[in-house]
């Protein structure tokens, strides 16, 4: 490593180092107590196998969060200086040694323990990567969506949440987010014997392909399938054309669709001309040299953040027709086509390609199950007016390499009090997502990389897109007139909870999963307090309850204003669950749960909260 490469990966360890202990606190992995022995009242020890502990300071926040005080982990006794590099630095130990430590407590076997130390250390890698072009927040601030992207920090409840395993080294650094790279797409055509095409009313796939790639281009690859049908008997009338991303062809298509494209029924028809770069979730892809085209989510043979990234056939096949539902929801309600900017990202096309000999193992791991397919989604760039910009909600928790926030920096762009700017971010956010959970109940999967924040030319918070339907979108049990526009193909799709459990995509994917965070970022940067940020939140939801009393039995019904919630554990369902297992079973619906939350819109749980 030079000199930069090593100080990045310093900070890149304690910043992992201190994501592990605060997060498995959260979720009681690990349980730290009071170090009596230190004589401050912040001061904790966590008592781990072999007479080993590990001491620190925090303070403690809203849902039990524990922020440790910077440079103050010690291991006991400590590791000493040959550390094989895997030490953060300043006398902290690394992550790695933590979770070595940790390991007769989390009931790890070999396998596993090696499988997070693999995992961990290209989370770690792929983190120094980010922090070596790190850029001050005003620069961030400049930057537009997609140049953005590459400038996030990854799921933020997550240790493990850039691990992207099955990529190679050069395989990370031409298609990972971070590294802002460049990619063409492949296209290839499949026979109707394996695959169907399914697009939104208005979309068949011709006019699809026509507004995807240029004349030239499909001129040429319809001659290439032309020339091959010929050969192979096939008719060249009978396929259905899909990108498929360089990495995944070499890696997934040619070995395990051999026979298929050995009898002809898979044509690889060449490399499209356009430039893409993958957003944050990798799998999709935005296209750089025609930004009105449409995203692309493709699979990609890799394991990241608990899951293979596939594209199961059945959800690529209903996306279409889950987008028209939910693009006719609003449309036809005044509130959220009038009033609101609330715009469902549609995935307007899909092809699903399925896999003969893979389906006729029912109990294959389930990454055989989704090898092959291609959705077509509309981009953000599709929404913006002149001087409008966008962000994903997770770049609102980014620090910039000079120690400012990008929110800081937008607040001050806006000309608005921090209090004032953070009322129109949570009026630009929550009624579209509060009106679809009350109003129809619908749940969309709302979290920091599914949420698109839009902006006006003053960077103030004008509304939002949310994208990432077909499974993660799920709706209320039995039938309810809101659903009666559903398809059969995507009633049968989309899964059902009970309303406590439906309101997790709020609670958990935005208040604990993100608000957790972003509310601690607000003291700090904006000088607005936690309690007051929470006070904000439920004048927010309140305001809404107001404009919409008929709908009094459904807030009840959800639960949002509970005193107290199940608290999702990410990290307990990835690191002692499945989460390093071939599985035949994908999980499906909502996560992990380990005990319950203290709600801080909860005006007797806030109360409650202020006196510990």
């Amino acid at each position: 490593m030079n000199r930069t490469t090593r100080d990045a990966w310093t900070q890149a360890g304690r910043r992992l180092l201190v994501k592990a202990i605060e997060e498995f606190a959260y979720e009681e992995l690990l349980v730290p107590e009071p170090d009596s022995a230190a004589g401050a009242p912040d001061a904790y020890r966590l008592e781990l196998a072999d007479g080993i502990h590990w001491t620190f300071r925090a303070a403690r926040g809203t849902f039990g969060t524990w922020r440790l005080v910077s440079g103050t982990v010690r291991r006991h006794p400590a590791h000493g200086d040959d550390d094989g590099g895997e030490g953060a630095g300043d006398g902290e130990p690394g992550p790695e040694r933590l979770l070595l430590d940790a390991r007769p407590s989390l009931g790890w076997d070999g396998p596993t323990t090696a499988e997070v130390l693999r995992e961990l250390t290209a989370t770690r890698r792929a983190e120094a990567e980010t922090i070596a072009r790190a850029l001050p927040a005003a620069e961030l601030a400049d930057l537009d969506h997609l140049d953005l992207e590459a400038h996030q920090d990854g799921h933020p409840c997550m240790l493990l949440n850039k691990g992207r395993l099955g990529f190679s080294a050069s395989a990370a650094a031409a298609y990972a987010p971070e590294a802002a790279g460049e990619l063409r797409l492949l296209w290839a055509a499949v026979h109707t014997s394996l695959a169907s095409y399914s697009g939104v009313p208005g979309l068949d796939a011709g006019t699809l392909l026509a507004e995807e790639l240029d004349r030239d281009t499909r001129q040429a690859f319809a001659a290439g399938l032309r020339e091959t049908c010929a050969e192979t008997g096939h008719c060249a009338d009978d396929f259905c054309w899909l990108p498929v991303h360089p990495f995944h062809w070499d890696e997934a298509v040619a070995p395990l669709f051999a026979p298929y494209l050995a009898d002809g029924r898979i044509v690889l028809l060449g490399e499209g001309p356009d430039r893409y770069r993958p957003l944050q979730s990798i799998r999709t892809l935005a296209n750089l040299d025609h930004p009105h085209r449409r995203n692309v989510k493709v699979p990609l043979f890799i394991r990241n953040t608990l899951v293979w990234r596939g594209l199961s056939p059945r959800p690529t096949e209903a996306a279409p027709d889950v987008s028209a539902w939910l693009h006719s929801v609003r449309d036809a309600d005044p509130y959220l086509r009038d009033e609101l900017r609330f715009h469902p990202l549609g995935e307007v096309a899909g092809v699903a390609v399925h896999h003969p000999l893979y389906e006729s193992v029912k109990d294959a791991p389930y990454r055989y199950h989704e090898l092959l397919g291609a959705v077509w989604r509309e981009p953000v760039a599709e929404l913006l007016g002149e001087g409008e910009k966008a962000r994903t909600m997770a770049a609102l928790l980014k620090v910039g390499s000079d120690g400012r926030a990008l929110a800081g920096e937008l607040v001050e762009r806006s000309g608005l009090q921090p209090r004032a700017w953070l009322e129109r971010f949570l009026r630009a956010l929550l009624p579209g997502l509060l009106h679809s959970l009350y109003r129809y109940g619908v749940a969309y999967c709302p979290h920091g990389e599914n949420t698109v924040v839009l902006y006006d030319s003053a960077d103030v918070p004008i509304g939002i897109a949310v994208k990432d339907f077909a499974e993660d979108v799920n709706l209320l049990p039995g039938s309810h007139p809101e659903y009666a526009g559903l398809s059969e193909r995507a009633d049968a799709l989309l899964l059902r909870w009970p309303a406590r459990e439906l309101a997790h995509s709020l609670l958990s994917a935005i208040f604990a999963g993100h608000f957790r965070f972003f509310a601690p970022l607000a003291a700090e940067h904006l000088g607005v307090r936690e309690e007051e940020f929470w006070a904000l939140v439920r004048a927010e939801i309140g305001r809404y309850h107001a404009r919409f009393p008929e709908l009094a039995e459904r807030f009840e019904e959800f639960g949002l204003l509970a005193p107290e919630f199940d608290r999702i554990a990410l990290n307990r369902e990835q690191l002692l669950g499945g989460g390093f297992h071939d599985r035949a079973e994908k999980d499906e619906g909502f996560d992990v749960t380990h005990g319950r939350l203290a709600n801080p819109l909860n005006t007797e749980a806030q109360e409650h909260q202020e006196q510990i």
